[in-house]
């Protein structure tokens, strides 16, 4: 199996920077609640400082969102999403043990950190445009189609498993208790992408080893090494 951005997204986007991991040996007993704090903390040290939408990482994904067509206030990125509730709450539901990890990181990073259950991915995923013919089911199971020329995230099967790029997951490959093989891709815009992507990748790659049975495979994605292989 492969993960890759398309040609025309990293041509749109030469900015771009991405990491991708693969992991097996995931299960959702795993406690991580002690990193969970450690990350929560870094992110609520950051807050006091600024709030979410004034963070470079976050701007930069505006301008992209807006770049798209779409309204970036109405339309969040993972982590600025993750951010605000964050800011207003203090805490963050918790899900499954992996997620949840995944979540907090990308609160201390603020760059979005999607994760997915690699055995229901059908061949190769990669973020293109949609031609409008792909499904997407939503966590309320609902079935959509992404509009024509939307940033997705899809495999050979047409299937969409994120929306409006770092927008929303599909219910479809979410993580959940049965899960045991993921996919875990981070994306960012801004000016030092390169340098924090790279630090990213590998605080998820020791929290994956030092929590599960796992051995992560990673690799860091860019317009001269754009293809995963997994």
């Amino acid at each position: 199996m492969q993960f890759s951005h398309s040609d025309a997204i990293w041509q749109a986007f030469p900015e771009l920077r991405a990491g991708a991991l693969h992991a097996g040996g995931i299960h959702a007993d795993a406690d991580v609640e002690a990193a969970i704090v450690s990350f929560g903390t870094i992110a609520e040290a950051r807050l006091t400082q600024a709030q979410e939408s004034e963070f470079p990482e976050i701007q930069a994904w505006r301008r992209g969102f807006s770049r798209m067509g779409l309204k970036p206030t109405q339309y969040r990125c993972a982590s600025e999403a993750l951010l605000r509730r964050f800011r207003q709450e203090h805490a963050l539901p918790r899900l499954h043990p992996l997620i949840d990890l995944c979540n907090a990181i990308s609160l201390a990073f603020a760059i979005p950190v999607a994760v997915f259950d690699a055995q229901k991915i059908a061949g190769d995923l990669e973020v293109r445009r949609a031609k409008g013919d792909e499904t997407h089911l939503t966590f309320a199971g609902e079935i959509e189609h992404p509009e024509v020329n939307e940033v997705i995230f899809a495999d050979a099967k047409g299937r969409a498993h994120a929306r409006r790029w770092t927008n929303r997951q599909s219910g479809f490959s979410a993580v959940r208790g049965t899960t045991r093989s993921v996919l875990i891709v981070a994306e960012a815009l801004h000016a030092s992408a390169g340098d924090d992507i790279a630090r990213l990748v590998e605080t998820v790659a020791d929290a994956l080893a030092r929590h599960w049975p796992a051995a992560p495979k990673t690799a860091m994605l860019s317009p001269v090494s754009s293809r995963f292989e997994f």
